[in-house]
């Protein structure tokens, strides 16, 4: 019975999802977008150049594989139709081979403005919002608001925007009755939803279930991290959706029993952008150089990312929440030249050792084990058999730790630099 696999981040993002979609699309009859939206940032390198998709899946560059966005996702159709023209511009036809959900919710320019104004009031308690408008969007929809792509077929569809529209204002002005409360991209907004309308927008609930009936294979891409999940993320310092395995099925529309493999992808290391908790994160020399080595700058936001060392107390949780059957490395080719590395191994929490992630990670300083480095270069390797000792002793260690096999390891942000185990 073909299967939908997913694919999906196991720390706080960041990840380099949209390499792997991209490189593994060209086995699969589509790839599907299950939750968030242009907070996410999924860059992918190859044959010299350097792409970063926001909304569109990751398998847009093949043009064999269908790409859709799902029920899930929250869509800006200013940065959505910026997205297209990039691509035409680079010589890519991408309506020839996507499509996007009637159900998916329509992020307003209203939505980015109290996005604003209420992490600003949040002062030092922020959550560190990509101020994109997600979490408004998300909280508009649970609460039976939202508006979404197919109502912008709809005759009313202005006098439904207004009273939206309406709704947020007045809640700027509690928040903030000084607030600049004029919406310059309001013309832009409607200029872009035409782009969308020409576009195939169709129920892809139905898409998805038919390809799965005819034997296609389908790959579920997740953005975000697991560690961001609304539910099981490092709540408040989370995003506004379920970035687990589970949100494919209700981001999709598809049934649990469809579900085959996921693939977890992780940095050798670990990276957090924004506010919240992060007990390996490394404030010294090393952490920074594993920023410049890694060139850990959101490709969303520009922000420079925290670094630490590898949280296996963290990969271990999300490995279990996930049901992983494949990990991923990435990025392993930046930490050559540390001459040693250590891994989280378990928590120092309330006086006691503990291998749980707890409700409040707050007040968590982390337990070392210590592992030899290595300093070859790794970026013109060819075969998994080339690899260091150390590196494959670190693998191991990852491996015995998640009860999990590492099947693949990337050893530099393009196409080819990506050895299969």
């Amino acid at each position: 019975m073909s299967a939908v696999d997913v694919l999906l981040g196991l720390q706080w993002g960041d990840e380099g999802k949209g390499k792997i979609v991209d490189v593994l699309s060209a086995r699969y009859g589509a790839v599907a977008r299950f939750q968030g939206g242009p907070n996410a940032g999924h860059t992918i390198h190859f044959d010299g150049k350097k792409f970063v998709l926001h909304t569109i899946p990751s398998g847009i560059f093949r043009e064999e594989c269908q790409n859709i966005v799902g029920n899930g996702v929250v869509i800006d159709p200013i940065r959505f139709e910026q997205e297209l023209i990039q691509l035409r511009h680079s010589g890519y036809q991408p309506e020839r081979n996507l499509f996007i959900s009637l159900r998916a919710h329509l992020i307003l320019p209203s939505h980015r403005l109290l996005d604003a104004v209420s992490e600003r009031a949040k002062g030092k308690d922020k959550i560190g919002s990509t101020l994109r408008g997600i979490g408004p969007t998300y909280m508009d929809k649970t609460g039976r608001n939202g508006l979404r792509v197919g109502d912008v077929f709809q005759a009313d569809f202005e006098d439904r925007y207004a009273r939206l529209k309406q709704k947020h204002m007045d809640i700027v002005r509690s928040i903030d009755s000084n607030a600049e409360t004029e919406l310059e991209d309001e013309a832009s907004f409607f200029s872009s939803l035409e782009a969308l309308r020409a576009l195939r927008c169709v129920n892809t609930e139905y898409l998805l279930n038919e390809m799965l009936s005819r034997g296609e294979s389908i790959l579920a891409e997740g953005a975000q991290g697991t560690l961001l999940d609304v539910e099981f993320g490092t709540y408040p310092f989370v995003t506004s959706s379920n970035t687990t395995a589970s949100g494919a099925c209700s981001g999709l529309g598809i049934s649990p029993r469809r579900i085959g493999k996921v693939m977890g992808i992780f940095k050798a290391y670990t990276t957090r952008v924004g506010s919240g908790p992060f007990p390996t994160e490394l404030l010294d020399e090393t952490g920074q150089k594993i920023r410049d080595q890694g060139f850990e700058y959101g490709s969303t936001t520009g922000r420079p990312r925290r670094c630490g060392w590898l949280d296996l107390v963290a990969l271990q949780y999300a490995v279990m929440l996930n049901g992983v059957t494949d990990l991923m490395m990435m990025k392993s080719d930046v930490l050559s030249g540390f001459e040693e590395l250590q891994l989280c191994t378990s928590y120092r929490y309330q006086s006691q050792d503990i291998k749980e992630l707890p409700i409040e990670l707050r007040g968590v300083s982390a337990n070392y084990t210590r592992l030899a480095g290595w300093n070859e270069d790794l970026t013109q390797l060819k075969k998994a058999e080339q690899l260091p000792a150390a590196l494959k002793q670190y693998i191991q260690f990852i491996e015995a730790a998640t009860s999990t096999p590492i099947s693949l390891v990337s050893v530099g942000p393009g196409r080819e630099q990506t050895l299969f185990l």
